[in-house]
């Protein structure tokens, strides 16, 4: 038998009924469910978001920590449902990546909401730059015996480097559609649509081994695939990676990058913040104009508009941040960037494993615990989920934003030198306490971690933007759930119960009746002279405001805690804002906005300039140098995420390490904070 033919594989009943289902058109007008499936770095996902565009969904495979990207191709003979499996070097690996493709190919596993079934078609995703790898997935995928398309991706690069191969041949060989494309350049798309309806089981394939496997991709690769030119690039890549991967000047580049990504996200998202504010200080005019005063009226100003307007002004920074890390990932960069963090971390008792879970933990705390299951030792296991709330998330970037913005009115260039000194003390906590950990409570050595540098490539401006409207419409969802609950409940917290008159209000707009209503401060007019009737009515409804401000259940509850956060500098408001925040982080600006202009009554005004002018009750400013210091540091690296508590208990297995955690951080936490408020001070 020839190294290229395929074994004749026993198969089930139900095996043989799904693959010929598909193959024959059995299923009429149903959708086709066709499976990306290929190494990471192949473009895969770029090539998914190419053929699908907006119209897919995003959620987790049940019971698995990997993404199920879901999307319809449109414009087909037949609607096709493309299902972007997570990226794997073989598919008889042990890794969760592995597990959930191998699952889905037998029909175990699917999407949310889908079936029990094995896919229609196989699309089997290749980098035509280095094909004897990729072919080594696509020989495991091959004894599947399922309806099967090639894909050979990145082509562009492939002929700038002089690779060439014979697609025709290597489609007479298999058995199947071959087709070659550029998910970055759109060429062969249409082609590959086409290609996608019109799969067929292979012919050919390695027979069962996996020396067999091995032989049989570099006999395949050998005949259909020869002439590789001398890249010109290669000498600026060999450049590039000894210094991008260097143990100092890495470091210092790695830095350099993400100072230019944040001083990016202030200087470029200025524009779409003030037009957002300007938006809701417009609308909280008219409906304030149109319904006039009552409970509805201040419900939908100080309520709805003021606390989620307050999150969203910062919708602008969160997708300009995963738009510019999305085109980082896709050129490679941050591929050198783990290898360099790699050997950061080890001497601080983490697995070079750990460097994932970590990077996603930016994104969000929940995803970056999960995928810790893939780190095979359960003492590095446990360290990663310890430590994975410290690296700073979304939900803290409008608490940075708003606190830096303070801090720095007016200069970039410092904001984003503050927010990259935000991110670095919430790894360097995480470092230091995995570090307490590994030394004590979870002794042991850790393993080193084998990785594959990528190569450079052009990064694709849409598939970073998509990347970037993903995040958005999470975090919208967010906005209109989540936040927009709590600030409701805030706001009637803040505003009830209400307070009548006070006796010295009530002594004040007397005197103010008794009064001439003629004006007394003109020109000349000595400064001891009696106030006038508006003096006396502003300062008898400021009395009155606050009198009720401070009777309010909010206040009660600020009171009731503010002595466990007085060291820190924080009065009732604050100490509200930073209880509020354990539901969730970014909750604090919300909450905080609600508060002051619920107490001000301007709904005009920006959030950001409310809060820079907001009055503790005895009048002095709330947000001082000092006290927004201690805030920022309380906020990098307190645990402030009831959720991430849950998983934590559900993934180290018991509720002892959440708690572990939750003690830990909040400690380190006010210790910081208070450090930082008196030396500031």
């Amino acid at each position: 038998m020839s190294p290229i033919e395929v074994s004749a594989a026993p198969r089930t009943d139900q095996a043989d009924r799904d693959t010929h289902r598909a193959a024959d058109g059995a299923r009429g007008d149903l959708p086709l469910r066709v499976v990306l499936v290929g190494n990471p770095n192949t473009g895969k996902t770029t090539l998914f978001n190419r053929l699908c565009g907006v119209r897919h969904k995003t959620s987790n495979f049940p019971g698995t920590t990997q993404e199920a990207r879901r999307g319809t191709l449109p414009g087909a003979d037949r609607a096709i449902h493309l299902v972007d499996l997570p990226g794997a070097y073989s598919l008889e690996l042990h890794g969760s990546e592995s597990t959930v493709v191998r699952r889905v190919l037998a029909g175990d596993l699917a999407p949310p909401g889908e079936p029990l079934a094995a896919p229609d078609a196989v699309c089997v995703v290749l980098d035509a730059t280095n094909l004897p790898r990729g072919l080594m997935v696509l020989g495991e995928a091959l004894r599947r015996r399922l309806p099967t398309v090639v894909a050979i991706n990145l082509v562009d690069a492939a002929r700038r480097r002089g690779i060439r191969g014979d697609e025709r041949r290597l489609e007479e060989i298999l058995g199947c559609p071959v087709v070659v494309c550029s998910a970055r350049t759109g060429e062969g798309l249409e082609a590959l649509r086409g290609a996608l309806g019109r799969a067929r089981i292979p012919v050919a394939g390695p027979r069962a081994g996996q020396e067999a496997l091995e032989h049989w991709a570099d006999e395949l690769a050998s005949e259909i695939f020869s002439g590789r030119a001398a890249d010109p690039g290669a000498t600026l890549t060999d450049h590039a990676d000894r210094a991008f991967t260097h143990p100092v000047l890495g470091l210092i580049l790695f830095a350099a990058v993400m100072t230019g990504l944040f001083w990016a996200i202030f200087r470029l998202a200025t524009y779409p913040m003030d037009w957002i504010e300007a938006g809701f200080g417009w609308a909280g005019e008219r409906v304030a104009g149109v319904l006039g005063d009552g409970v509805l009226s201040d419900l939908l100003v100080g309520g709805v508009l003021s606390g989620v307007g307050a999150t969203l002004v910062f919708l602008p920074q969160i997708c300009l941040l995963f738009f510019i890390i999305a085109l980082l990932e896709d050129t490679g960069y941050l591929a050198r960037a783990a290898f360099v963090m790699d050997r950061l971390m080890r001497p601080f008792g983490l697995s070079g494993h750990a460097f994932v879970p970590l990077l996603s933990s930016h994104a969000c705390a929940l995803p970056g615990i999960m995928a810790a299951r893939a780190i095979p030792d359960r003492r590095d296991r446990l360290a990663t989920i310890l430590v994975a709330p410290f690296m700073s998330c979304s939900a803290r970037i409008p608490v940075y934003v708003l606190l830096v913005g303070l801090l720095f009115p007016g200069r970039p260039g410092v904001q984003a030198l503050a927010f990259t000194g935000c991110y670095v003390l919430g790894a360097c906590a995480g470092l230091v306490s995995a570090l307490v950990a590994r030394r004590t409570i979870l002794r042991g050595p850790s393993r080193p971690m084998v990785m594959e540098l990528p190569t450079y490539r052009r990064p694709s401006t849409r598939t970073a933007a998509l990347t970037a409207l993903d995040r958005g419409m999470i975090f919208l969802r967010k906005a209109g759930t989540v936040i927009l609950a709590i600030s409701i409940v805030l706001w009637w917290l803040s505003t009830y119960p209400r307070s009548g008159p006070t006796p010295e209000a009530e002594a004040l707009r007397a005197q103010a009746a008794a009064l001439d209503p003629g004006p007394v401060d003109a020109p000349g007019t000595p400064t001891d002279e009696p106030a006038t009737p508006g003096d006396l009515l502003a300062e008898a409804d400021a009395i009155d405001a606050a009198h009720g401000a401070r009777r309010t259940f909010i206040a009660r509850l600020g009171s009731a805690v503010e002595p466990v956060f007085a060291p820190l500098g924080y009065d009732r408001q604050l100490s509200v804002g930073v209880l509020a925040s354990f539901a969730a982080r970014e909750v604090f600006v919300s909450t905080m906005s609600v508060m002051v202009t619920g107490e001000e009554g301007d709904a005009a005004e920006g959030t950001r300039a409310a809060l820079a002018k907001a009055k503790r009750d005895d009048g002095s400013p709330l947000f001082t140098w000092a006290v927004s210091w201690s805030l920022l540091v309380y906020y990098v690296l307190a645990m402030q995420c009831l959720p991430t508590l849950a998983v934590t208990a559900r993934e180290a297995g018991g509720a002892k390490w959440a708690f572990i955690q939750l003690g830990w951080m909040s400690l380190l936490a006010y210790v910081g904070a208070f450090a930082v408020f008196q030396v500031a001070g």
